[in-house]
């Protein structure tokens, strides 16, 4: 007997052993780029997508009741740009993923990147982790040396795979 499957059953059918989501790093502002072939990578594979910022100005505080609320280090600090920075990755993620057919969500953490994504993608059993690269300039480049590549510490410190998304490509032939 020969029964229909949805799209939905089919998918579910071809995912193997390690059908984790694919985990994105997001940063406010960034450029579509990352997160838009990241949900390309997701669809073909079946996957859900979990798109990540990590905020390195904020803790997790745990309260009496359990409940986790995320505080800035800096104790006159301000929690209101907390809630704003998360509504407006959001809703830049939206737009991003609008029409994208991948099932998405999106989480605001605390703490160093390389560290919570590495912590986050054991967590949820993810299939691997997408981040784009810096955005040129020398601004950049100085945080980055300063703070390390987060591709580089992702490659040496966790086993799962690391696509690293350009942000500015530079073709071997302009840069002569």
């Amino acid at each position: 007997m020969l029964t229909a499957s949805s799209s939905q059953d089919s998918r579910l059918e071809n995912r193997g052993p390690h059908s984790g989501p694919i985990l994105v790093g997001v940063i406010p502002g960034q450029p579509t780029t990352v997160v838009v072939r990241a949900a390309e990578l997701a669809a073909r594979l079946g996957v859900d997508l979990v798109c990540a910022y990590v905020d390195t100005s904020t803790y997790e505080d745990v309260r009496d009741d359990e409940t986790h609320v995320l505080l800035p280090i800096d104790p006159d600090g301000d929690y209101d740009y907390i809630a704003k920075t998360a509504g407006e990755i959001q809703a830049h993620l939206a737009q991003a993923l609008q029409g994208s057919g991948v099932a998405w969500s999106f989480r605001y953490l605390p703490g160093e990147p390389a560290r919570v994504l590495a912590e986050t993608a054991d967590t949820l059993d993810a299939m691997m982790i997408v981040i784009g690269t810096r955005e040129p300039g020398l601004a950049h480049r100085l945080e980055e040396i300063m703070a390390g590549s987060v591709a580089v510490h992702l490659a040496y410190h966790q086993h799962r795979p690391v696509l690293v998304v350009p942000l500015d490509p530079q073709l071997f032939a302009e840069q002569r």
